[in-house]
Formats: C-alpha cells, sequence, structure tokens
C-alpha cells in the first residue's frame, strides 16, 4: 500500500495537498493523528512524509494552546461565554466539567481544521509557485548575461 512512488514523490499537488491535510488532522480532538494522516495519505495519494511531519505540529508541548485557541473560536462562534475551568482526572470532572465546553470545543476544531487546512494548502501552494516562477526568471536572467 505504501509502496507505491506517489506517495513518495516530490510534486507541487501531493505535496501542498498534504501540508493542508495534515494541518485539517492536527484539530482532530483525539489521538489518531498518524493513523489518520497515513489512511488520508493513502486514499488522497498525498505525500507521506509532508503530511506526517505536519501532524507534529500538535505535540505535547503546543497541543494545550492549539486546542485553547480552538475551543476560544468556538466560543466565539457558538456564542457561549469563555469561561475558565479547573482540570480534575476524574470521572465527576469528565462528566459535569467538561459538558458545557465540548459544542464551543468541537465547534472550534472543525472550523480551525476547515480554515488552516484549505488556508495552509492555498497558502504553500501559491508560495511553491511564485518560487518555481522566481527561480525561473532568475535563471533566464543569469543565461542572458
Amino acid at each position: 500500500m505504501f509502496d507505491e512512488p506517489g506517495l513518495w514523490s516530490m510534486q507541487r499537488r501531493s505535496i501542498t495537498a498534504a501540508f493542508g491535510a495534515g494541518l485539517a488532522i492536527c484539530f482532530v480532538p483525539l489521538p489518531i493523528h498518524t493513523v489518520l494522516a497515513l489512511l488520508v495519505a493513502a486514499v488522497a495519494r498525498l505525500n507521506v512524509p509532508t503530511i506526517i511531519g505536519t501532524i507534529w505540529i500538535v505535540n505535547p508541548i503546543t497541543m494545550v494552546p492549539i486546542f485553547y485557541f480552538a475551543y476560544t473560536v468556538g466560543c466565539w462562534m457558538v456564542g457561549a461565554p469563555s469561561t475558565q475551568f479547573a482540570f480534575e482526572l476524574s470521572w465527576a470532572w469528565l462528566e459535569h466539567g467538561l459538558g458545557p465546553m465540548w459544542l464551543p470545543f468541537l465547534t472550534g476544531c472543525a472550523a480551525c481544521a476547515a480554515a488552516f487546512g484549505i488556508g495552509g494548502w492555498l497558502l504553500l501552494d501559491r508560495l511553491w509557485i511564485w518560487h518555481a516562477r522566481y527561480r525561473y526568471r532568475t535563471r533566464h536572467r543569469r543565461s542572458n548575461v
């Protein structure tokens, strides 16, 4: 399955789409990023190293700020107040303390996944095209001198 050369090639379309998909996967609030990234790469024929490298943006150090940002965006989208909360590792906290935060959190994760995924893909695509044109123009100038 992963021995296809297209999954490892350095083509603009597969790399930029893998970058966008990786950014979108970063906002999935479950610890399945690697499995999901490999599945998406295999199905959509995206560059595997790029999508795996991109999902590593979310790591134990960056996870809290990224998901808090998604929660804040979700609160703004659904009109809920952003509340302070104290985490407690207990079943009672999961049942009652997390309850009111699920809707803004999941809404924010979905919105951020769509916005960052599409935005990252388009931005990298435009940068790639700009860089290729720049290199072509400078190569053309150097050959005329």
